[in-house]
C-alpha cells in the first residue's frame, strides 16, 4: 500500500528543519521519497515526526470524573478504588482512540491496575486488539509489585484512625483487601513472559513492569534484572515521582535508591524510568552513564502536585529525555501537542537560559520515546524512515499571515489536537480530515460511559468509606514522609 501526502512545510530531517511544498510518499511502512510538491498544487498542510507517547496506563477516563481532581499521588492512588472494572477491550478502545486524537503513533501502556474480569493474558490481547482497531504500536509494562498495598511503610496506623472514626464495616473491607497473598516473584515474571508468548507476532512489545522501589522488593526488583539481562526484554518503572517516595528511598536505602537499583544490574539501556521527578545530579549522572531514559511527564506531575522534574539536569548529565502524558494531559484530553508545548514552556530556563532547546523538545516527544517502546530507530521525517507521521492545519495556525514565521514556532506556540489533520501510522492512515478512520470516537467513549454507569455500584462501599480513608492517609504521610 502506497501513499502520497502533500504538505506546504515539513519538519525534515534529524535537525527538524523546515522544507516545503513537499510530497511525502509512504510505502510498506516507510517514508520512500521526498519530492517538491508538484507546481500549483494546494497544501495547507504541516508534517512533522508523529510523537510517543513514552508513559502511560491508557485509564479510560480522567480520574477526575471520580472526583480525584487536586489529589496528591499517594491519596490519588489509593481513590482510583473508586473506578470499577469494566471490559478492558472496551475501555482500551477509547483511551488508544484520545491517544491518537492528541497526536500520537505509539504509547507505552504500563499495566499497574488490570481490570480483572479476564485473566491477564487475555486482558493484555483485548488491549492489543484495541491498539490494532485504531491503529497504533502499542508496547505493553506488565506490573510486578510485592509489598506495601496501601502506604510506603506499615499501614496499621491507617487502619487504626479508620476504626476510630468508621464502622467496623470498612475496616474489615480494607484490612480484607491487604490481606490477599502476593504471587511470587517467579510467578509474576513467568506471568509476563506468558503475556509475552500469547503476543507473539502481534507487534507488542512486552515489557517487565515494576511499578517502583517503594512497592517492589529488592529481591523482586533483583529478579527482574536477571530475567532482563538473561532474556533481553525491557524494563518500565516508576521513579522518585513524589517528595515522599523520595524520603521513603533516603530512609530505605541511605547508600542511594539509584545506586541500590545499579548494584543490582537493573540500570541498563534497558530500562526506562517514569518520572525522576525528585532524582538528584548525582542519581543522573548514574542514570545517563547506564544509558536509561527519563520518560518525564509533566502535565501529570502538575496535576498530583508532585513537582517539576529537573529536565535541564537530566540535559546537562547526559540523560535521554523522552516525553509522557501518563493519562494526566493539562486539560485531561490526551493532547500531546499542548504537553509538548508545556514540557518546553516549564523547562525552556529562564531569560537567556538554555535549559531545553527546540531541538531538545521535538527529540522527546518524537525521537527518544521510540526506542523505550522497542520501536525500530525514527522520529524524523526523512527517506527510509518509519511513516509515522503527524499533519498540522497550518492555515490555522499561522491565523494572522502577516509574514513569513518558522512552522516550529506556530507548533510550540500554539498547536493543539484541535490543529490535528491527519495520523499516519505504519505508512497507514489512521486519522484523516481530523476524524479516526477505524474508529468511531464519540460511539466509543459512549459506550464505555455507559458501561461504567452500569458498574458503578460495584465500588459503592469503597466511595463510602473514601471520606473516612482519605484524612488517615494523608495524615499518615505527613507525620512520617513529609519531611522532605
Amino acid at each position: 500500500m502506497s501513499e502520497s501526502i502533500l504538505v506546504a512545510q515539513a519538519l525534515v530531517g534529524p535537525e527538524y528543519r523546515p522544507a516545503g511544498p513537499l510530497e511525502i510518499r509512504l510505502s510498506n511502512g516507510q517514508i520512500t521519497a521526498l519530492n517538491p510538491a508538484p507546481e500549483g498544487a494546494e497544501t495547507m498542510a504541516l508534517a512533522l515526526p508523529a510523537p510517543v507517547n513514552a508513559h502511560d496506563h491508557a485509564r479510560p477516563l480522567s480520574a477526575t470524573s471520580f472526583g480525584l481532581a487536586g489529589e496528591p499521588l499517594e491519596t490519588w492512588l489509593v481513590g482510583l478504588g473508586a473506578m470499577p472494572p469494566v471490559d478492558a477491550r472496551l475501555a482500551a478502545r477509547a483511551a488508544l482512540a484520545r491517544a491518537a486524537l492528541g497526536g500520537v503513533a505509539a504509547v507505552m501502556v504500563h499495566l499497574t491496575r488490570p481490570m480483572g474480569l479476564v485473566s491477564l493474558e487475555e486482558e493484555a490481547l483485548q488491549i492489543a486488539d484495541a491498539a490494532d482497531e485504531v491503529g497504533v504500536r502499542l508496547a505493553l509494562a506488565i506490573s510486578v509489585r510485592d509489598r506495601n498495598p496501601l502506604t510506603y511503610g506499615d499501614h496499621t496506623p491507617v487502619l487504626d484512625a479508620l476504626s476510630g472514626s468508621h464502622d467496623g464495616a470498612a475496616v474489615r473491607r480494607l484490612a480484607a483487601a491487604l490481606a490477599r497473598p502476593v504471587p511470587s516473584a517467579d510467578a509474576q515474571i513467568a506471568a509476563a513472559e506468558q503475556v509475552a508468548k500469547a503476543l507473539a507476532g502481534r507487534n507488542v512489545d512486552v515489557q517487565f513492569g515494576p511499578t517502583g522501589p517503594q512497592w517492589c522488593s529488592v529481591e523482586l526488583l533483583t529478579a527482574v534484572a536477571d530475567a532482563s539481562a538473561r532474556t533481553g526484554r525491557r524494563v518500565h518503572m516508576h521513579l522518585l515521582e513524589t517528595k515522599y517516595q523520595r524520603a521513603w528511598a533516603d530512609e530505605q536505602h541511605p547508600e542511594g535508591i539509584v545506586q541500590m537499583l545499579r548494584s543490582i544490574g537493573l540500570l541498563s539501556p534497558r530500562l526506562t524510568l517514569a518520572h525522576g521527578t525528585w532524582a538528584r545530579p548525582d542519581e543522573l549522572e548514574m542514570i545517563a552513564s547506564a544509558g536509561a531514559t527519563i520518560a518525564v511527564n509533566t502535565s501529570s506531575n502538575l496535576h498530583l502536585k508532585s513537582g517539576v522534574a529537573p529536565v535541564a539536569a537530566m540535559k546537562a548529565t547526559g540523560v535521554r529525555v523522552a516525553m509522557g502524558l501518563d493519562g494526566c494531559a493539562f486539560d485531561d484530553d490526551d493532547d500531546a501537542l499542548r504537553e509538548l508545548r508545556l514540557l518546553r514552556a516549564l523547562h525552556a530556563g529562564h531569560g537567556f537560559d538554555d535549559g531545553m532547546t527546540l531541538q531538545d523538545v521535538l527529540e522527546a516527544a518524537c525521537l527518544n520515546g521510540r526506542p523505550t517502546l522497542g520501536l525500530a530507530p525514527g522520529g524524523q521525517i526523512a527517506l527510509e524512515a518509519p511513516g509515522d507521521i503527524l499533519l498540522l492545519d497550518l492555515k490555522a495556525l499561522d491565523r494572522d499571515a502577516l509574514l513569513p514565521v518558522d512552522p516550529r514556532a506556530l507548533l510550540l506556540g500554539r498547536a493543539r489536537r484541535e490543529h490535528i489533520l491527519g495520523l499516519w501510522v505504519d505508512g497507514k492512515p489512521v486519522i484523516t480530515r481530523g476524524r479516526l478512520v477505524r474508529v468511531n470516537a464519540p460511539e466509543a467513549e459512549a459506550a464505555l460511559r455507559a458501561a461504567y454507569r452500569v458498574a458503578m455500584p460495584q465500588t459503592a462501599d469503597f466511595r463510602s468509606d473514601w471520606s473516612a480513608l482519605r484524612p488517615s492517609l494523608a495524615a499518615w504521610y505527613r507525620d512520617r514522609l513529609g519531611c522532605c
